[in-house]
């Protein structure tokens, strides 16, 4: 057995900040340098990638990406997003080591399962 963990920041009125899904579609515009490319590139429709962004917009202060438009337009990530994206990741990565870490202390017993599922 493994546990699953979901990270996300809010702010103080609950509103989802950032999570895996802006950090997705912030990852793929880096390496896309499109919004439309990128939600493709994640399976997601434009109008979400989209409101990734906007949400972005709206609760940080800070700028994380830029825009360019016309015929050579794209979007890049600013530094800012690129250290929000990295930290985000680190503690992602701390909050799912820590939790398998308490699981096997809690439900294992001398490296066996305490809590075990029917087979089908």
């Amino acid at each position: 057995m493994i546990t699953k963990v979901k990270v996300w920041i809010e702010d103080g009125d609950s509103n989802l900040v950032f999570g895996s899904g802006k950090s997705e579609i912030l990852e793929s515009i880096d390496k896309t340098g499109s919004i439309s490319d990128a939600s493709k590139q994640v399976g997601m429709n434009y109008k979400k990638a989209w409101n990734h962004i906007k949400i972005l917009q709206d609760y940080i202060e800070d700028d994380l990406t830029i825009t360019t438009k016309g015929s050579s337009g794209g979007t890049v990530l600013t530094p800012k997003a690129k250290d929000i994206i990295q930290k985000f990741k680190i503690l992602h990565d701390d909050v799912n080591n820590y939790a398998k870490q308490r699981f096997d202390e809690l439900f294992k017993v001398d490296g066996k399962d305490i809590l075990k599922v029917k087979n089908d």
